[in-house]
């Protein structure tokens, strides 16, 4: 099997927020990317996509364009050979070798599943962009067949839909697909006065937990002021092809639900042979550089990453994925120090024109909250 050399010395495996933004910040060191996407998708941007707020091709990023220094190798890496310094690669055209001085790994993470009866069958994924484009599709089928529907029950079976997990997904896509669906009403006139329904359930005993419970509370209110049902303390039971079971005891009619109840480390990461926490993350110490190697790094949804500026290990956010790739390119390029990383707030969108944003402790809602979302996200997409 032939072997080759990644350029700069550097191979990173991963293409997404992480592993481009390190690519990216080496520059004219270079780096070689192993991904199995030629784009870096920029997730939070994701419910808008799923909106039709932004166009597809708005949220994702050409690593070519965002990483104009790095050689891009389209594939899966399968194995870590760390006795020879090399990673095994699987492509369309055949496996080989990559070689490297230092090994960036940043797969990511996957939605995070639960052995509910029925899930894998009937509930809908957000988390790549064919899941967002999926989802806006059968919305809209949705209110096809709520068209054609024989009664009203059936009807509002149609024109129900379920988010389960509270978090920034789910609160986020929840609110766009709520007015993509307004929206879309001005053109079926059978369906203006129908009855519509948006549920929103939790574990959590709040939605938005990760926000301060000020701007918690607030999108519960505006959310509750719209229609939403809210059931917070509340876990799926089962789903079947037409009906959604909670743990409160409540069955709700539908032909929708959507799963965004959380992430858990790529289960790739296994076959790697580095040290994994309880969750299934690489362990790295505060350079990002992963415990008792010291030519492998990890950072990113995959990586249990310490924070000298908290005593928690970082969540898995864009936000501190971004200042991890800052630290390690620095410490790639021989600048060893500790990553420390403060919050300057959180954001989220409630639907088009609305949103909270928590700068430096100060709290905004509505238009203003959505425009400092909206411009915080656009500043962070890599386009030039």
């Amino acid at each position: 099997m032939a072997d080759r050399e990644a350029r700069g010395g550097t191979l990173v495996v991963g293409g997404g927020f992480a592993g481009g933004y390190v690519a990216r910040l080496l520059k004219k060191r270079g780096a070689t990317i192993v991904s199995p996407e030629n784009f870096m998708l920029y997730t939070p941007m994701l419910p808008e996509a799923a909106s039709g707020t932004l166009e597809p091709r708005h949220v994702v990023v050409p690593l070519r364009v965002m990483c104009p220094h790095a050689e891009l190798l389209l594939g899966r890496a399968t194995e870590l050979e760390l006795a020879q310094n090399r990673v095994r690669v699987e492509t369309d055209e055949g496996p080989f070798h990559v070689r490297f001085r230092d090994a960036v790994i940043a797969i990511g993470a996957v939605s995070r599943t639960l052995p509910i009866p029925g899930l894998a069958e009937h509930a809908l994924g957000f988390k790549s962009l064919a899941d967002a484009i999926y989802l806006r599709n059968h919305v809209l089928r949705q209110l096809e067949a709520a068209v054609a529907a024989p009664t009203e029950p059936h009807r509002l079976r149609d024109l129900t839909f379920v988010f389960v997990g509270a978090g920034y997904a789910g609160v986020e896509a929840l609110g766009e697909l709520s007015d993509l669906v307004r929206d879309a009403l001005r053109y079926y006139p059978e369906l203006r006065t129908a009855e519509q329904r948006w549920v929103l359930v939790d574990a959590a005993p709040k939605i938005l937990p990760e926000i301060p419970r000020r701007l918690g509370d607030y999108a519960a209110d505006r959310l509750s002021r719209r229609g939403v049902e809210i059931h917070v303390g509340t876990t799926l039971e089962s789903v079947e092809e037409h009906a959604a079971l909670l743990s409160n005891g409540t069955r709700i009619p539908t032909s929708t639900l959507v799963w965004t109840a959380g992430v858990s480390a790529n289960p790739d990461l296994q076959r790697f042979g580095l040290p994994l926490d309880e969750r299934g993350r690489v362990r790295v110490d505060e350079t990002l550089r992963v415990e008792g190697h010291d030519h492998v790094w990890a950072l990113g949804d995959g990586a249990r990453v310490p924070n000298q500026a908290s005593p928690d290990p970082d969540p898995p956010t864009s936000q501190h994925a971004l200042r991890q790739a800052r630290r390690l390119a620095k410490n790639l390029a021989g600048e060893s120090k500790p990553y420390r990383y403060r919050m300057l707030g959180q954001v989220a969108t409630l639907g088009r024109y609305k949103g909270i944003a928590d700068v430096l402790g100060i709290g905004l809602t509505g238009f203003i909250g959505w425009f400092v979302t909206r411009t915080y996200h656009l500043y962070q997409l890599p386009l030039l």
